[in-house]
């Protein structure tokens, strides 16, 4: 049996679907399949030799999931697509060769000063250019289709491997920074990861057909070279295109060698580039917080200090392109002038039209650009090398969660249910961090259907992990957190998620804004004191600016009566309330959820009132533990059959009596 058949129902009374299910219901995706076998180095080897494995590893598990594009359970247009736009490519090669035809024919004319030949070829040059034209722009059209399917379906997968089984959360407890700022590296990174290959791969493919094209047109336009030096005849045969190849060595090459920190260079930019975001982002959402504690300049200095590393990678990365232009440059300039220079002597002596001098000038362009490839895309290389790692880095990490949670040898909490009547039971149940380190440790603890347990302790005493374990958000431990089957769980943070959109979806969430009438709604939001709110229940505004800590409070109790739960776990949800509030949320819910079983971790000891049980946590030498679990209010206890009847006895006459009295009974 799955995490996911264990876990108890959603609030909106179905069991949430697993993630295989939930994936498939959308979209086909690599990740449908377990991560692969392959994982991170082993951890005996030495810092520096760890981090190169990690590092070579990364763009293999970036292709490990982006290439089952074109697989069986891929995108179905992957492969029209791609064939589609190899055919575009062949086919402007072949009106790029008409061109380069045209040259020699059209400055063979004005050679001879044939102006008919002129006029002709200049009518036949239009739908030249215009054919071209288009293949071109249905050729950019179908590659940027297959960068945006590509990206989508790997997008779609990815983001499903990260939202499942909280993962999204788990990500922000485990240590290293190979997963940092992933909304970074699912958007941006990943837009140039999936946009630079399809660019490469048409480019790299365009280069070698046109490469192999136009060297065969200056082999034969060109002939053999033949010169004189010291008294020795030399014969030169293709010199055109060895010319072609020796001066493409030399460019790519240099290229090379002057761009050889590129790869790197360009990875740490984009790394404090994600820093510099995050900082921003992090500065906006906590902007309330920190305009009343006065803190922006201790936050413009976080900020300058970020920005001047983002600063700094810019200046180096600015070097080097300041060196790989200075190569590009120099090569743009100097290409077009080397062939006509070769040819000059074969012009001059006759042998050589100044069409083929022309033709030969044109074809050499297109072969130096061709075999210029590598000068002009080295920059995107490092680029695309350094989005690639940062997104391999992030399926690495899912890697990690996802062999974990599949994975018998390594110690995780269970999740099971329950036997009996008993809504939850904590089963030998210790909680760990990921390295091991315990945190609670040996709890046993159940909890029958209505109960109200109360989990006390001194801040640190890990609490609010106990209270993630229960919910299924912390992994790392042992024993066993068991629900009954069908039981509906809903958990109130101490803050409480506000959505964008209007009020109406804020109350109604995680369920959508429809899922109850309107006049339900208002009722529940006017039961939690904020009926004032009501006229603005359709209004979409920032919301969770806009509303204070203690109305956050109150909204999460709305949805907790919307949503009309089986067990409310309570994680310091009235903290920003003030006493009179907090007991009338309690009293409320108490009232209006009479069978509801209630587990609150809080700090305040007026809370005590509204609870029947109280365990507490106590801090220990390797980890907490639960060293007390009293009764607050005494139990009722079951009633015998005599005991029953005894007092269906007693209240038989008090009943004849109100019957007697009332002035609607007759005798």
């Amino acid at each position: 049996m799955t995490d996911a058949k264990l876990k108890p129902k959603s609030v909106d009374g179905t069991r949430p679907r697993g993630a295989e299910e939930t994936r498939q219901a959308k979209v086909s995706t690599p990740e449908d399949v377990p991560p692969p076998e392959v994982i991170e180095p082993d951890r005996t080897l030495p810092p520096e030799e760890a981090e190169q494995a990690r590092k070579k590893y990364l763009l293999k598990r970036f292709w490990i999931s982006a290439r089952g594009y074109w697989s069986r359970r891929g995108d179905g247009f992957a492969w029209p697509c791609t064939i589609g736009l190899l055919a575009l490519i062949g086919a402007n090669v072949c009106f790029q060769y008409g061109i380069n035809l045209w040259n020699r024919w059209i400055f063979d004319a004005i050679e001879q000063h044939d102006a008919h030949t002129v006029y002709v070829l200049s009518v036949v040059f239009l739908p030249l250019v215009l054919g071209s034209v288009a293949l071109v722009t249905v050729q950019v059209y179908v590659r940027m289709m297959i960068q945006r399917r590509w990206r989508s379906w790997l997008t779609t997968g990815l983001i499903a491997r990260w939202l499942a089984n909280g993962r999204y959360y788990q990500l922000n407890l485990i240590g290293g920074d190979a997963h940092k700022n992933p909304e970074a590296r699912l958007s941006e990174d990943m837009r140039i990861a999936t946009e630079s290959p399809v660019d490469f791969l048409a480019g790299v493919i365009s280069a070698f057909v046109s490469a192999s094209t136009f060297i065969v047109v200056l082999w034969t336009i060109g002939g053999a070279l033949t010169v004189s030096i010291a008294g020795s005849i030399i014969t030169i045969p293709g010199f055109l295109v060895v010319t072609a190849v020796l001066y493409a060595v030399i460019t790519s090459t240099s290229m090379a060698v002057i761009g050889r920190h590129f790869v790197a260079v360009s990875e740490v930019k984009n790394q404090v580039e994600a820093e510099f975001r995050y900082t921003l982002t992090h500065v906006r959402e906590n902007g309330e917080s920190i305009a009343l504690l006065g803190g922006e300049e201790e936050e413009r200095n976080d900020l300058d200090r970020t920005f001047g590393n983002a600063l700094k990678q810019w200046a180096l990365l600015a070097h080097q392109y300041m060196r790989t232009t200075l190569v590009s440059q120099g090569s743009m300039l100097i290409a077009p002038v080397v062939p006509v220079l070769l040819c000059a002597p074969k012009f001059l002596e006759g042998s050589m039209t100044l069409g083929e001098v022309m033709q030969a000038a044109s074809a050499f362009a297109i072969v130096q650009s061709a075999f210029g490839w590598l000068v002009d895309n080295y920059p995107r290389l490092a680029d695309w090398n350094a989005s690639a790692h940062r997104v391999a880095s992030l399926m690495m990490s899912l890697d990690g969660l996802e062999r974990a949670e599949k994975s018998d040898s390594l110690v995780r909490i269970r999740h099971g249910e329950t036997e009996g009547e008993a809504m939850l039971c904590l089963n030998d149940l210790s909680v760990t961090l990921d390295d091991g380190t315990s945190v609670v440790k040996e709890t046993e603890v159940k909890i029958e259907r209505g109960e109200r347990v109360l989990v006390a302790g001194e801040s640190g005493t890990g609490k609010s992990t106990l209270v993630r374990a229960i919910s299924g958000l912390w992994p790392w431990g042992h024993g066993s957190v068991d629900f009954h089957p069908d039981s509906r769980l809903f958990m109130l943070p101490q803050r409480p998620y506000i959505p964008s959109g209007t009020l109406r979806r804020a109350v109604a969430y995680p369920r959508a804004a429809d899922g109850w009438p309107l006049d339900e709604i208002k009722a529940a939001v006017e039961k939690v004191g904020l009926d004032y709110l009501n006229d603005r229940i359709e209004e979409e505004a920032p919301w969770d600016q806009t509303l204070s800590g203690g109305e956050k409070q109150r909204l999460a109790f709305a949805r907790l009566l919307l949503h009309n739960p089986d067990i409310i776990v309570l994680d310091e949800a009235t903290s920003a309330l003030d006493e009179k509030s907090q007991d009338k949320m309690m009293e409320m819910v108490i009232r209006e959820l009479p069978d509801v079983t209630i587990i609150s971790v809080a700090h305040r000891a007026e809370l005590e009132a509204f609870h029947s049980r109280k365990i507490t946590l106590e801090r220990r030498e390797g980890g907490a533990k639960l060293v007390s679990d009293v009764d607050l209010v005494p139990k009722k206890k079951k009633q015998n059959v005599f005991s029953r009847l005894l007092d269906k006895g007693r209240s038989a006459p008090k009943d004849s009596t109100k019957k007697a009295a009332s002035p609607g009974n007759k005798s």
